[in-house]
C-alpha cells in the first residue's frame, strides 16, 4: 500500500483541543489540506502508539501540541516519553499555544522542534502544505526553530487572521465546540496572556458568520451552545462600552436558530467566558435573563483592593466589583466572582480588602471562584514573584471554601506558581 505523504497526530487533550480543533478546521477550508490523515489522540498513554502507527503510513507525522503555561513542564514530561517510545526523525513536534509563543526558546529546548508563534490558522495551513511538499518546515512563516549552536531562528509571527474567514472548529471531523465570537482584548491587564497573544484590540466575528456556524452546531445535533470571548458583553463593540444592541442580536439571532429544540440550551456571559464588572447594569442583565439558560454570571473582580486594582490595569474599582454583585442578584443571576490572591506588591492591607470583599460577597450569596497568582508568560507581570498564601489566608479561603461560597483550584495554581518561577530562564 502506497504511504501517504503526510499525517497529523493531536495531542487531543482538554485544555488544548478546543485550539487544535480550530486548526483542522482550518486545514478544512482548503481542498488540498483537507484531505490529510488527522488523528486525535485524547489520552495520554495512546500518543506514542498514534504517532508509531502514522509513521507507519506516512512518510512524514506532524504531531501538534497547544498548552497553556500551567501546563508546560507536564507537556515537556510527555514529550520526553513519546520521543524516547518513538525516536523517528520523521515525526516533527510542533508546540503552539500562549505558552510556546510567549517562550519559544525554552519551549524548543525542552524537545519540540518547532514552535508556532502567534495564530495558527494560516500557518498550520501552510505547515500541512509544506509537509504534503517534502519541502523545509522550518521554512514556513509563523515558525521558530534551533539553529544547529543552539539558537533561536524565528519566521515571524503567525498572521493575524479575520475571524470571519476561518472556521472555529472543526465540522468534516465532526469536531465541535464553543464558537469564538471575540480575539483579542483591549484591557491589557497585567497578569492576562489573551491581549499579549492576540494583541490589545477585539476582533469579532460577524453575527451572520456566527449564526451560519450556530446551524452547524445544530444540525450536528447540538444540545448547549456556547461562545468564546475575553469579555462576553463587549460583543460588537470596538471598545470599553458596551453595545447591547449587538448583544441583543446576537442573542436573539441564535435563540431563532436553534429554536424549541428539545434539551436544547443557551450560554452566555459564563464559562468559557466571563461579564467585566462595570458592565454588569440592570439592562444587560435582563437581556441575558429574556434570552439565556445559564442562571449565573462570572464576573471578573481579580482584587478588593484599588491600589492593586490599578496596578494590574483592571480600569475598575472594588466598589464596581460590589455594585456588579447587587445588580445580578437582583436580576436572579447568581455571581461568580474571580479573585486572584497573592498578586505582586500586596500589602497587609491589600490583602485584608479582597479577604473582606470576598467574604462579604459570598455573605450576599454570590460565589467567589478563588486563583492563585501565576507569573504567566509573555505577561508584564512574567517576572514577578510567584503567587504566596500565608496560613492565616489559607484559613480564611479554606473556611470560605468549607461554607460553600468559594471553589477553585488556587491551592494547585500556587504549586503552579512556584514552577513556573522555578523554569525561568536565568537573567
Amino acid at each position: 500500500m502506497p504511504r501517504t505523504p503526510a499525517t497529523l497526530v493531536l495531542d487531543h487533550r482538554q485544555t488544548g483541543k478546543v485550539a487544535l480543533n480550530v486548526l483542522v478546521g482550518a486545514l478544512e477550508s482548503f481542498p488540498d489540506t483537507a484531505a490529510v490523515p488527522v488523528d486525535f489522540v485524547p489520552r495520554e498513554r495512546d500518543l506514542a502508539d498514534a504517532v508509531a502507527r502514522a509513521l507507519e503510513a506516512s512518510e512524514r507525522v506532524l504531531v501538534l501540541w497547544s498548552f497553556y503555561s500551567p501546563d508546560a513542564a507536564e507537556q515537556a514530561r510527555r514529550l520526553a516519553q513519546v520521543r524516547a517510545a518513538v525516536p523517528d526523525p520523521r515525526a516533527v513536534h510542533v508546540a503552539g499555544g500562549v505558552h510556546a509563543s510567549a517562550e519559544p526558546l525554552a519551549t524548543l529546548r525542552e524537545g519540540w522542534d518547532l514552535v508556532a508563534l502567534g495564530e495558527g490558522e494560516r500557518t498550520v495551513v501552510d505547515l500541512a502544505r509544506a509537509a504534503l511538499a517534502g519541502t523545509d518546515l522550518r521554512a514556513v512563516r509563523g515558525l521558530a526553530h534551533l539553529d544547529p549552536g543552539g539558537a533561536l531562528v524565528s519566521r515571524g509571527r503567525g498572521e493575524a487572521v479575520t475571524l470571519d474567514d476561518w472556521p472555529p472548529f472543526a465540522p468534516a471531523h465532526g469536531r465541535l465546540g464553543p464558537i469564538e465570537l471575540t480575539r483579542g482584548c483591549i484591557y491589557a491587564c497585567a497578569f492576562c496572556q489573551t491581549p499579549f497573544h492576540h494583541r490589545a484590540r477585539f476582533r469579532h466575528r460577524s453575527l451572520p458568520e456566527v449564526l451560519r456556524w450556530v446551524r452547524v452546531q445544530k444540525a450536528a445535533g447540538f444540545r448547549d451552545y456556547r461562545f468564546i470571548s475575553p469579555t462576553s458583553l463587549s460583543y460588537g463593540a470596538p471598545g470599553p462600552d458596551p453595545d447591547l444592541a449587538a448583544v441583543e442580536a446576537l442573542l436573539a439571532g441564535v435563540r431563532e436558530v436553534i429554536g424549541p429544540s428539545p434539551g436544547a440550551r443557551l450560554f452566555f456571559g459564563t464559562f468559557p467566558s466571563e461579564v467585566r464588572p462595570e458592565h454588569v447594569t440592570p439592562a444587560a442583565m435582563a437581556l441575558l435573563r429574556r434570552y439565556v439558560d445559564n442562571t449565573s454570571v462570572i464576573i471578573g473582580g481579580q482584587s478588593g483592593s484599588d491600589r492593586v486594582l490599578e496596578r494590574i490595569r483592571r480600569g475598575h474599582d472594588a466598589a464596581t466589583v460590589e455594585r456588579a454583585v447587587g445588580v445580578a442578584l437582583e436580576a436572579g443571576l447568581e455571581p461568580h466572582v474571580d479573585f486572584i490572591f497573592g498578586l505582586p506588591g500586596e500589602t497587609d492591607h491589600d490583602v485584608e480588602a479582597t479577604l473582606r470583599l470576598a467574604e462579604a460577597l459570598a455573605a450576599r450569596g454570590a460565589r467567589v471562584h478563588g486563583h492563585t497568582f501565576m507569573p504567566l508568560p509573555g505577561t508584564p507581570l512574567k517576572d514577578a514573584p510567584p503567587g504566596r498564601l500565608a496560613p492565616a489566608v489559607r484559613a480564611r479561603i479554606d473556611r470560605l471554601a468549607a461554607s460553600g461560597g468559594l471553589y477553585g483550584q488556587w491551592a494547585r495554581q500556587a504549586e503552579v506558581a512556584d514552577a513556573l518561577a522555578g523554569r525561568r530562564a536565568p537573567g
